[in-house]
């Protein structure tokens, strides 16, 4: 048994995750994790809601409510939603934790003691109507380049211009509309990363079993254009983590707070905290997850997120680690996927296009979309949702080939024999041939699963089911039955313990339904299989099942139409 410490990226505080943002880290980590957890390992998986910055503020300020109390109700919200999908988190943390808030200011005294932390003056726009200093990206103006009113105080979105707010005409807030704004200057905290980039570019090369898609993008903020920069951890806003040296206040770091992206990913390490105190644990637990000194020396730790939070994760997150001089556990692969595309465009958060991820679980239980998901997950290319391709795959794979397949088994069975595994009949080639190749398929099934490759895992588990179904339909024990009753009980019989073994073997992707299908069949042991020889004689003769209710329906060519057009305009 290994033990295996699995985070998905955090998703962010303001408002319900599309599909696209499902599937990019929370989904393939639930994956990894509940298979890992079936082959009889130790997993510690975990993943929180990443609550500070100015959009933050920004939600709570529109929702007209305090930005604890926004986040402590839509951390409760987004706990919701991920158990509707059957996410399987040892813990559901917060950045705002008491822990992240000490684990971050211990980390930057740290980082400050071994001179990887330097003060800044620099220029920021001040909004007198907001009363406060603006983020560049909201800053709004137009663009001196190409003339587009809606220019942010960072890029031109128009003609993709890297810009500076002070470049742009006529500025205002894009928080209040103001155009009573002001440089004014102030201090940050700057993270020197620069100093670090030997160190990261040797670890970087020393993960040769990385996806190209990590490593390339690694590589590429490493060693492009000036290479790796210094970068700044630190706010003037009043939500976040106030700045501190450890337990020590901070001269001239008054009333700000730590940048979310620095103490973001140190909430993956605090929410072990958490999950200790919110079970009773010890520091001792959660401390032999990631500290190498005190038994994390023997995790493997996969970190699951899209490419747009690769930089932060293979650079910035690791200069922390590495530079605090602690014994902390640092990752060992990151699995990075590309974006899901929503039908001929783009999900958009802002703009409410698309499959939000509480509106796809009122249409259908979570299986269907999990399976939909995972089976086209966006790894080596952007991948692309459409409800022709949705409807396609949930009724030839889900509906026709697993849920058919047990529905003609039990009901045969049911009325040829009875609700119980018949007895009779002596196996032949067809029966050997059968258990020889699903021995292959579930072999090559667990390579692709063990090596985080998704849609291939998803490809290989279809075509054991699809074995299956081969075997019925060349043995024909409807048929057989009519000559020799004894060889279709047989027939029937490997047949009833395809169904757990599919069970088995099926949930990680479609828990649900996997767990529906045992419950059917009253197997009580849900163990992986060891062999397959084994596995169809797991319920032997006479052992009692029920006719499962119907595993997955089919959609109708009007139900793909109606949400089509439903989802295609603007959330309101």
């Amino acid at each position: 048994m290994a033990r295996h410490l699995i985070t998905s990226a955090i998703p962010y505080i303001n408002g319900i995750k599309h599909l696209g943002n499902l599937v990019g880290s929370q989904l393939p980590a639930d994956l990894y994790a509940r298979y890992l957890r079936a082959r009889g390992n130790e997993v510690m998986f975990l993943c929180a809601t990443d609550e500070h910055g100015t959009p933050a503020e920004l939600a709570a300020a529109k929702a007209g409510k305090p930005v604890a109390d926004y986040c402590a109700e839509m951390h409760a919200v987004q706990a919701e939603i991920a158990q509707g999908f059957r996410l399987s988190f040892d813990h559901f943390g917060r950045s705002s934790s008491p822990q992240n808030h000490k684990l971050t200011q211990h980390l930057a005294g740290r980082l400050a003691d071994a001179g990887l932390i330097r003060e800044v003056s620099e220029k920021q726009v001040y909004s007198h109507a907001d009363k406060r200093f603006l983020p560049d990206r909201y800053i709004e103006g137009t663009c001196p380049n190409c003339g587009y009113d809606k220019a942010r105080g960072d890029q031109c979105e128009n003609c993709t211009k890297q810009l500076d707010p002070t470049d742009l005409i006529n500025p205002r807030s894009a928080i209040s509309g103001s155009t009573d704004l002001e440089v004014r200057e102030t201090k940050h905290l700057y993270l020197r990363q620069s100093d670090m980039r030997g160190k990261l570019q040797e670890w970087i090369d020393s993960k040769t079993d990385w996806p190209v898609l990590t490593t390339s993008i690694a590589k590429k903020w490493l060693n492009d254009g000036d290479g790796l920069q210094d970068r700044g951890i630190t706010r003037d806003l009043d939500w976040g983590i106030p700045v501190k040296k450890g337990d020590e206040e901070w001269p001239g770091m008054e009333g700000k707070v730590f940048y979310v992206w620095f103490d973001a990913p140190i909430e993956y390490i605090a929410c072990a905290g958490e999950w200790a105190e919110a079970n009773g644990k010890t520091d001792a637990d959660w401390e032999r997850w990631w500290r190498t000194e005190r038994g994390a020396d023997d995790v493997r730790y996969t970190q699951f997120m899209g490419k747009d939070n690769v930089p932060f994760h293979t650079l910035s997150f690791p200069v922390t680690i590495l530079g605090s001089g602690e014994d902390w556990k640092l990752v060992d692969y990151i699995k990075s996927f590309n974006y899901l595309n929503y039908d001929g465009g783009q999900f958009s958060t802002s703009q409410g296009r698309g499959v939000f991820m509480d509106q796809a679980l009122e249409i259908l239980p979570a299986d269907y979309w999990r399976w939909w998901l995972l089976s086209h997950a966006p790894e080596s290319s952007d991948s692309e949702f459409t409800w022709e391709n949705f409807q396609g795959s949930v009724n030839k794979d889900l509906a026709d080939v697993l849920g058919n397949f047990a529905s003609r088994v039990t009901k045969f069975c049911r009325s040829k024999f009875s609700e119980a595994v018949p007895s009779g009949g002596t196996p032949g080639a067809r029966e050997d041939q059968l258990i020889a190749d699903l021995e292959k398929g579930l072999r090559e099934y667990e390579a692709h699963m063990d090596a985080i490759e998704v849609r291939k895992s998803a490809a290989a588990l279809r075509a054991l089911w699809v074995l299956g179904n081969e075997y019925l339909q060349d043995v024909a024990p409807w048929s057989t039955f009519k000559e020799d009753p004894d060889a279709a009980a047989m027939q029937i019989r490997i047949a009833l313990n395809l169904i757990r073994f599919y069970a088995v073997i099926s949930s990680p992707f479609i828990p649900d339904a996997s767990a529906q299908l045992l419950t059917a069949m009253h197997a009580e042991d849900a163990t992986w299989p060891a062999d397959v020889a084994s596995a169809v004689q797991a319920l032997p003769e006479g052992h009692v099942f029920s006719v499962p209710e119907v595993t997955f329906r089919k959609i109708s060519d009007e139900e793909r139409a109606g949400w089509q057009e439903r989802f295609a305009g603007v959330r309101t």
